[in-house]
């Protein structure tokens, strides 16, 4: 099941652990599993493949480099290991996947990036036009600048945030253990693995432990809680032991994993997400726009005939026609005062209204629930 799963990914979301990549006695970089790595995603991207990596790494590589012991880093001095390592670390994929004639992307984010919708936006958008450009992004927390608070706090709740941004169909979460079990198999050898889990009940939560490695910072726990999350915007997600080298290939091929099953599928769960804020404003549409929206069509500006309330870029509204009547939902790529000033023109015309380049939807088609 696992093989036939990947094997049909139409864009996935791979996460990468710092045990993984950095010799946990060196503090060096695994330079063999990372070009192994790299040569199964160039493998999976030549099939039609979208892949995003979500890499640790950047503490561990750069700790070494300045000096600092091992054990539990004070804030200053993990964020100034992780400045350190992280150009090590983007450095290090932009050689792996130069051979295959990829081109690496690096992105830092923090929560704030992603619970903030402008930002969230923003990044949706970076990752798209990269993926559409055939390039691999590298994500990673932006641990230089993030606080507690700001923090995912481990890898794998932001792989499983970054699969929702994306919209992904699978993720692969690349870990030192082969998926989950009953019970923890390093304690209790009756425990058993299970290679597929259909919902998360109450019952797998309190199978999930903690961390396994001290170079890890999320364990199963973490591992479930971004299975929730994943799963619920319509991603599957697999967790596997990726320590041998082409741990993607060894998955396509029948290694041992946990297969969490989506509750949906990305498409339809993000339209729900959509459907369910309340607008802030509305945008009326003439019987033109009307009819290009049911054809599954963006709304552009020229289709627009009035604008109504306030609201930011971002923004939830709704969408109604001549009579009225609410057609859909969308979030807002103009704040209300841009929207009245662009709404009946052109999309040529944006600049010269607005003084700078616009985007030429004012409601994408993908963000938008009829």
């Amino acid at each position: 099941m696992a093989a036939l799963r990947l094997a049909h990914a139409r864009r996935l979301v791979v996460k990468v652990g710092s045990a993984l990549l950095v010799d946990r006695i060196t503090g060096d970089l695994n330079v063999a599993w990372l070009e192994s790595l790299c040569a199964d995603v160039a493998r999976m991207k030549a099939r039609g493949t979208d892949v995003v990596l979500v890499s640790s790494g950047s503490i561990a590589l750069g700790r070494g480099r300045l000096g600092l012991g091992a054990g539990a880093l004070p804030l200053e001095q993990a964020q100034a290991a992780a400045a350190a390592g992280q150009i090590r670390l983007a450095r290090a994929y932009e050689e792996a996947l130069a051979p295959h004639g990829l081109t690496a992307a690096q992105i830092l984010l923090t929560l704030d990036d992603t619970a903030n919708r402008r930002r969230y936006l923003n990044a949706r958008a970076t990752l798209a036009t990269l993926l559409g450009l055939g390039a691999v992004p590298i994500v990673n927390e932006n641990d230089t600048v993030a606080t507690d608070e700001i923090r995912f706090g481990d890898n794998d709740r932001l792989a499983a945030q970054i699969a929702v941004t994306v919209g992904a169909d699978q993720l692969v979460l690349l870990s030192d253990v082969d998926g989950l079990y009953t019970a923890n198999p390093q304690i209790d050898p009756a425990a058993q693995h299970l290679p597929v889990v259909e919902a998360i009940t109450p019952e797998i939560e309190a199978m999930a432990g903690g961390a396994a490695s001290p170079h890890s910072k999320g364990g199963m726990r973490t591992k479930i809680m971004a299975a929730r999350t994943a799963t619920a915007a319509g991603c599957a997600l697999a967790i596997t032991g990726g320590a041998p080298l082409n741990p993607l290939r060894r998955l396509e091929d029948g290694a041992r994993a946990t297969w969490i099953l989506p509750q949906t599928d990305p498409r339809t769960a993000r339209k729900a997400w959509i459907a369910a804020m309340k607008p802030s404003g509305t945008l009326m549409v003439d019987a033109g726009a009307a009819r290009a929206l049911a054809q599954g069509k963006s709304l552009l500006p020229a289709g627009v005939t009035a604008v109504e309330g306030r609201f930011d870029r971002g923004d939830p509204v709704s969408i109604a026609g001549a009579d009225g009547a609410v057609l859909g939902f969308g979030l807002a790529r103009y704040t209300a005062a841009e929207a009245r000033a662009i709404a009946g023109r052109r999309s040529a015309e944006i600049e010269a209204v607005l003084g700078y380049p616009g985007r030429a939807a004012l409601v994408h088609r993908d963000d938008m629930a009829l």
